[in-house]
């Protein structure tokens, strides 16, 4: 689980799950399997205990996330490329 150390420092912002929810375009439900997947550092706190996210796990899921969805962009897009374009010869159809 992506739990955080146990006295974070003052510099920790911390949100609610449904705050993240709509930060990500998620449900509730799908930031603490998030959280429960250790891909969100959450910690429970207060008394009845709440969940609360780190929010610089949040922008860390978010750039990895962005860094995917680059690479399989890059990666449909020399799919769809001719062997020559990554040969080097021949007529490159778009070139930069």
């Amino acid at each position: 689980m992506g739990v955080m150390p146990e006295n974070p420092t003052s510099d920790v912002r911390l949100l609610a799950p449904a705050q993240v929810a709509e930060v990500l375009g998620v449900t509730v439900d799908e930031v603490m399997a998030l959280v429960y997947e250790s891909r969100l550092r959450g910690v429970r706190v207060g008394a009845p205990a709440r969940w609360r996210i780190d929010e610089s796990s949040v922008t860390a899921y978010l750039d990895d996330e962005a860094e995917i969805a680059r690479r399989m962009a890059l990666w449909r897009e020399s799919s769809a490329a001719s062997f020559p374009e990554l040969w080097g010869t021949g007529v490159v159809r778009n070139p930069d």
